[in-house]
């Protein structure tokens, strides 16, 4: 394959907007799109889109990529896909028309429904074979809401007229006019259907929920030859090859394919992955074990932390104490001061999440002096993201018994320098930040390429990913263990 002629489409399905990025062989951008979308909020933890409209933005940014780099179809070697994860659709077979809204990850609707599954005593029967915990972020309870409280989902579903997807499912059935229904592993595995350890369906957990199998996508690899895009779509048809839930696939973007290797994104809160190999790692922590992607025969798995507050905080500082005009500015207020004072925020605006898994915690502040400023909280804050991705970290050394060799970073946040280094200095290892920050992008070419042979291998892969700066350690041994203790306290207070 000619690589002077030949590009990467990604496209990258995201919560609140569609982007559409052309790589180049080097891994450069040669041009992208992006277009939002209408989010629709119809009660209090609802949470729905437009499927439809899903599909026509993201169909208008790739096709607006393709023109503002000047290429044509017959230019890309191959599409790849990323998309947000667990957000459920249904859709008639035979129309291609959606029986009601995406309801989307975020959505709690069916909290009752995974109460109930956890009193009749079913999460360890869950999380044994799905390592996921029974909660409404996930698709399996959203997919049994739409059958019983859409009118004649259920029967219609029992009869083959309905299909089920996640967004990914979605967007192939539709990029190749219905020739598809397929979902590769590392965005089943985000469903409470799927079995991580056989890789399929799993039909006692199917009964449990009351879904009909017949309903279910094919289970594909991230990295295959999928098919090719329906006439109409471009100007003429090209390949499909790759395939992977968004945090999935910046791991693979990271270049995370040794075990033991971590990447974190750090946006309005954190996604942090670490890749465990070819066994499902089991947590004692309440980390979630998912499928990291599946290339030919064989399947990676990975840890999945979250924190729900990162970028969050700083927007907090910005829109509710109003200590700075932008959050630019939050850098330079929080260099004006040494260190935060003694000062310590926990940002549980909404709880917090792993490794703590308490939706009761609420922010506080302690430590609070008279000589306590503005510039102390604006350093506090950026502390305390840097310290939930400690916790993080310890739960998955302790999990995997891998101490983390280097973070590698990326998301909106990593452009503030002093978060990145405070980072590295309360883990004690490199924080190393990519170049691109389009890593989900990144991973779903990458995918797509080396199905079609436009990168031979990882190692060619590795090669493409390129490095912006290493962050690495100067803050002494007892300040970081103050700093931490510290924490451990303000934590354990935020819980009361």
């Amino acid at each position: 394959m000619s690589h002077a002629m030949n590009y990467i489409l990604a496209l990258d399905q995201g919560t609140t907007s569609s982007r559409a990025i052309v790589f180049d062989h080097d891994a450069n951008i040669k041009s992208s799109a992006q277009k939002e979308f209408h989010q629709f909020y119809p009660c209090t933890g609802w949470v729905e889109q437009d499927g439809l409209e899903i599909f026509s933005s993201q169909l208008d940014v790739a096709r607006e990529a393709l023109s503002r780099a000047g290429l044509a179809a017959g230019d890309i070697a191959a599409i790849g896909v990323t998309n947000q994860r667990e957000t459920t659709l249904v859709w008639e077979k035979s129309s291609g028309l959606p029986v009601y809204n995406a309801i989307v990850w975020q959505d709690r609707r069916t909290a009752e429904i995974c109460e109930q599954l956890r009193k009749d005593g079913l999460e360890p029967y869950f999380r044994e074979r799905t390592g996921l915990l029974l909660d409404p972020y996930f698709s399996g309870t959203k997919l049994a809401w739409i059958l019983d409280n859409v009118p004649m989902a259920r029967i219609r579903a029992e009869q083959g007229e309905l299909l089920f997807g996640t967004v990914d499912s979605w967007l192939l059935w539709n990029l190749t006019g219905g020739r598809r229904h397929i979902t590769d592993a590392s965005n089943a595995s985000r469903t409470l259907l799927f079995n991580i350890h056989t890789c399929r369906w799993d039909n006692d957990l199917l009964n449990l929920l009351k879904i009909p199998a017949v309903i279910l996508p094919e289970i594909v690899s991230s990295s295959e030859l999928y098919g090719e895009t329906a006439p109409g779509i471009f100007s003429e048809a090209i390949l499909i090859a790759g395939m992977a839930g968004d945090q999935q696939a910046a791991l693979f973007g990271q270049g995370c394919t040794r075990p033991g290797l971590v990447k974190n994104t750090y946006g309005t809160g954190c996604f942090m992955l670490k890749q465990t190999g070819e066994t499902p790692t089991v947590s004692n922590n309440r980390l979630l074990t998912t499928v990291a992607w599946k290339i030919g025969d064989k399947v990676k798995y990975a840890l999945e932390g979250s924190v729900f507050v990162a970028g969050a905080a700083i927007q907090w500082l910005r829109d509710g104490l109003g200590i700075i005009e932008s959050a630019g500015d939050v850098e330079a207020l929080a260099a004006s001061v040494p260190d935060s004072g003694g000062l310590f925020v926990v940002p549980a605006f909404t709880g917090l999440g792993a490794p703590h898994w308490d939706p009761y915690a609420r922010g506080i502040i302690t430590g609070i002096s008279r000589g306590t400023t503005a510039a102390h909280i604006a350093r506090a804050t950026l502390e305390s993201i840097a310290l939930q991705t400690v916790d993080l970290v310890r739960a998955m050394e302790e999990d995997t018994g891998i101490k983390l060799p280097e973070l590698r970073v990326d998301g909106g946040a990593t452009a503030n320098n002093l978060l990145m280094q405070i980072q590295a200095d309360l883990l004690g290892v490199p924080v190393v930040r990519s170049r691109i920050t389009e890593t989900t992008a990144l991973g779903a070419a990458f995918l797509a390429g080396l199905a079609v042979g436009y990168w031979q291998d990882s190692e060619e892969t590795s090669i493409a990913r390129q490095i912006d700066r290493t962050f690495t350690p100067e803050m002494t041994d007892e300040k970081v263990t103050l700093l931490r203790q510290g924490w451990d306290k303000a934590v354990r207070c935020a819980k009361l």
